[in-house]
């Protein structure tokens, strides 16, 4: 039998902001009843930008409840930066803990907020735009990957925890080992570069940035009907030239700055600025 702390039994027992809002700024939706655990979240905005009410509605368990109505009342008042950076292991310290094998409704939580997040500023899912590695539950490559590098998981066992990745049929556990095995050895490899930090040179970042745009950016935008070309890299400044329907998108920008220039901070350099030609 798990144990729940007494914050867990309260937002389970009296659950805060249930039921919808009308005309919310962002709505995300994740999870399915075939898997035992669904949640969409709502959000509205004041005239500052900030989050001004948040509400869910969810099918799942004691922990899959507390851990939205704990959401909702964590969000409220903050800018959706300041949002987006929370993580699951956030919304389960505000609920004084969660059972290891019931950490997966934390992160339903996180993956609903960006989920709304995104669909507010009309961009992808980050996370539903890897490789479904677990069919039972949906899970992608890049929310087992994440997983496994913010929460140190070393087993197929405690990513089922926290992902639910695993917990069907068992035919993805082959998979699983792979990408911890993947991810950890990435880990060791980052805190060699980080012992020794060098400068990158013009065309290193070049070759960063290409990869990045060909391994993570184009194919969510081609599932779009869109596409993105390298046009130049002046230091800092990159660049970028809009193709088929992300060419004529009124949220150009959006994706520009929100999707594009974001992936290229977090993965090549976190001063790179990303502009479109004109012209």
């Amino acid at each position: 039998m798990w144990e729940y702390t007494d914050k867990v039994k309260d937002h389970f027992l009296n659950p805060r902001n249930v039921g919808e809002i009308d005309n919310p700024a962002g709505v995300g939706e994740v999870g399915s009843l075939a898997c035992g655990d669904a949640l969409t979240l709502y959000f509205s905005l004041d005239e500052n930008g900030k989050i001004a009410d948040a509400s869910f509605k969810t099918f799942g368990c004691a922990s899959a409840i507390a851990s939205s109505s704990a959401l909702t009342e964590m969000i409220k008042g903050l800018t959706l930066d300041e949002a987006a950076k929370l993580t699951n292991e956030d919304i389960a310290d505000y609920l004084g803990g969660l059972p290891k094998e019931k950490m997966h409704c934390s992160v339903l939580g996180r993956e609903a907020l960006e989920a709304a997040i995104a669909n507010y500023r009309g961009i992808p899912i980050p996370m539903a735009q890897g490789e479904v590695v677990c069919e039972c539950f949906g899970v992608t490559d890049l929310e087992v990957r994440r997983a496994v590098q913010e929460s140190n998981l070393r087993t197929v066992e405690e990513v089922t925890n926290f992902t639910k990745a695993g917990g069907g049929c068992a035919k993805c556990h082959d998979r699983l080992l792979e990408l911890i095995l993947e991810v950890r050895k990435d880990l060791r490899q980052e805190e060699k570069v980080a012992e020794k930090p060098k400068r990158l040179t013009n065309i290193q970042k070049i070759k960063l940035i290409e990869d990045v745009l060909e391994r993570e950016v184009r194919p969510a935008l081609r599932k779009d009907g869109g596409d993105i070309e390298l046009v130049d890299v002046d230091g800092d400044f990159v660049l970028v030239s809009l193709r088929g329907a992300c060419g004529t998108c009124k949220k150009s920008q959006t994706t520009l700055k929100e999707y594009v220039e974001k992936k290229l901070r977090e993965q090549v350099l976190d001063t790179l600025v990303v502009e479109e030609e004109k012209g």
